[in-house]
């Protein structure tokens, strides 16, 4: 049986000042909390059925407590509408270190994202094309945010993900001469440019883009072209679609 305190404790990670009060988050779906158990977060509280325990071997101390129940009670507690079989309460890992020099590589900015829908599948996005470090602004939605977490399928617990001021991070990319990239919709036309190995992408947020004391220090201004021939076209595109568009076409100059 799952106690009030406990259910109480669940339906509060909705809100960023629990998560923060408490140090926790919330992880659900199968595959997620397999993952979780299976990496290094720490768990505070799994809550599984039965069904999932004859799937997956879990040892008593992959968890600080676990609840079995069924399909039913943990519907009760689940923020989602379709919940599966398990959901894992953990603990917050402590915050990333601003790094002394850019890594290799690819790395991306978010500036302002404040769905947290995009913010998950920009997160996946970027553990697809192997960009492990991802940038953004303090203002930007919340890493632990519950549709974040569900959004990014797990690719939350394999990127670096860094909360800063874009200044810091520019200073990062000119000691290091590397170009700064960001996503306009008068830029250049991205299919037509030559793209470099090493760069850090500015994606802006959903509504109003790339602010403009960030805009002031990006060097190459990138466009995704529209093609339609429609005479009222798209105003734009998804901040999420854009950024795999992006991500795709430098890593496609170097995958020949």
């Amino acid at each position: 049986m799952i106690g009030k305190s406990t259910t109480k404790l669940i339906n509060s990670l909705a809100l960023k000042k629990y998560r923060s009060k408490e140090n926790l988050f919330l992880i659900e779906g199968d595959k997620m909390v397999k993952e979780a158990i299976d990496s290094e977060l720490k768990i505070k509280l799994l809550i599984v059925t039965s069904q999932f325990l004859n799937l997956n071997k879990i040892a008593d101390n992959f968890a600080e407590r676990i609840i079995e129940t069924d399909a039913t009670e943990l519907k009760k507690v689940s923020l989602l509408q379709h919940p599966q079989n398990s959901l894992a309460v953990c603990y917050i890992p402590g915050k990333q270190k601003m790094p002394v020099s850019l890594p290799d590589g690819l790395s991306v900015y978010l500036d302002g994202i404040q769905d947290p829908g995009n913010l998950g599948t920009i997160l996946r996005i970027c553990d697809w094309y192997g960009i492990q470090n991802i940038f953004c602004s303090p203002d930007s939605v919340d890493l632990y945010n519950p549709k974040v977490i569900q959004a990014s399928m797990g690719s939350f617990n394999r990127i670096n993900l860094n909360e800063c001021a874009f200044d810091d991070l520019a200073v990062l990319a000119q000691k290091a001469k590397i170009p700064v990239f960001g996503a306009f919709m008068n830029g250049d036309n991205i299919y037509q440019q030559k793209l470099p190995k090493q760069a850090v992408i500015v994606m802006g947020n959903e509504g109003n883009g790339i602010r403009p004391n960030v805009e002031k220090q990006i060097s190459n201004r990138l466009s995704i072209p529209n093609f339609s021939e429609n005479t009222i076209k798209a105003e734009s595109l998804n901040v999420s679609v854009a950024t795999a568009i992006i991500c795709s076409e430098f890593r496609r100059a170097y995958s020949k």
